[in-house]
């Protein structure tokens, strides 16, 4: 049966449509990598704002793209409905046509492509393959016959497009190119990014396990999923401990464990006996929160060091 949205305009008018559309509180995701990268280059070179920004927005719309696209996908695979929990669903709730949103994520697309044009011109043409392959994972974590998303590849593909890869391309856009510290400091945010999925697919163990998808979560099961959640926070503050021990960085970086009082707040909330995705949202935006907090100050400790 063909879904129809419901009966109301295309186009909506109220601007809080527009934004949710975005799903904004997850945009620190693909612009705190970008900061971490460009303020650890700032220890090798001298800043270069205009790389930054074209970074910045780059990546920025890429995941606005990539939300977009879960948007068009989830209303076509009956997984977004009027009683969906979050803010996602502007199709099913807000009546815009899914033929807009298509077109809008298609937008972003395109308008990444053209400050990732300006980047391998300022920088080097290998980028352009990085960016077609981040283009493509985009559209194809929610998008195509066997999404990511629904699979157990999803933590991991997210963790390693956003965390790692894009904090080593804003490092080597600065710096011309890539060292082991670039690489090993992305990995605690990787696995933070990582665990914001895996949040997700938490709260949406059920409705997921209803349509047929095999998250990483619905293997594990609840109570393991969340056992893996908690390991994952434990990994990315000890691969902090391990960094300063090893000389790669300096104590500076510590300011990141400013958020470890959200990753508890997260894990309490998942451990919770519920499997409401109402009453387990608190729990997912602390982890949202423990990853824009920890990668905000990642960067100050990161800054402050470049200084020294």
């Amino acid at each position: 049966m063909q879904l129809q949205p419901i009966n109301k305009t295309s186009y909506p008018t109220h601007w809080r449509v527009w934004w949710n559309l975005l799903r904004p509180h997850t945009l620190t995701a693909s612009f705190i990598p970008v900061i971490i990268g460009s303020t650890l280059s700032l220890t090798y070179t001298q800043f270069r704002p205009a790389l930054f920004i074209a970074m910045l927005f780059a990546c920025m719309l890429l995941q606005v793209a990539t939300n977009i696209f879960n948007e068009y996908y989830d209303y076509l695979c009956g997984l977004d409905t009027t009683q969906s929990v979050g803010i996602g669903g502007t199709i099913v709730r807000e009546g815009m046509s899914p033929q807009l949103v298509l077109r809008l994520a298609q937008a972003a697309v395109v308008e990444a492509f053209i400050l990732g044009l300006y980047l391998c011109y300022s920088t080097s043409w290998y980028l352009l393959v990085i960016g077609l392959i981040a283009a493509a994972i985009g559209y194809l974590y929610s998008g195509g016959p066997y999404p990511l998303s629904a699979t157990p590849l999803g933590e991991l593909v997210a963790g390693m497009c956003m965390g790692l890869v894009i904090i080593v391309t804003s490092f080597y856009i600065q710096t011309g190119i890539v060292s082991i510290i670039s690489i090993l400091i992305s990995i605690p945010t990787s696995i933070l990014i990582g665990a914001i999925m895996m949040s997700n697919n938490i709260r949406d163990l059920e409705a997921d396990k209803l349509h047929g998808r095999k998250t990483l979560a619905i293997l594990l099961k609840r109570k393991m999923a969340v056992y893996i959640l908690q390991a994952m926070f434990i990994l990315a503050y000890t691969g902090i401990i391990l960094l300063i021990l090893c000389k790669a960085t300096t104590p500076w970086i510590l300011l990141c464990f400013l958020s470890i009082p959200f990753a508890t707040r997260a894990v309490k909330g998942f451990k919770k006996n519920t499997s409401s995705p109402k009453e387990l949202m608190p729990a997912m935006v602390a982890t949202a929160q423990t990853n824009t907090v920890f990668g905000l100050a990642l960067a100050i400790g990161l800054f402050i060091q470049s200084f020294f």
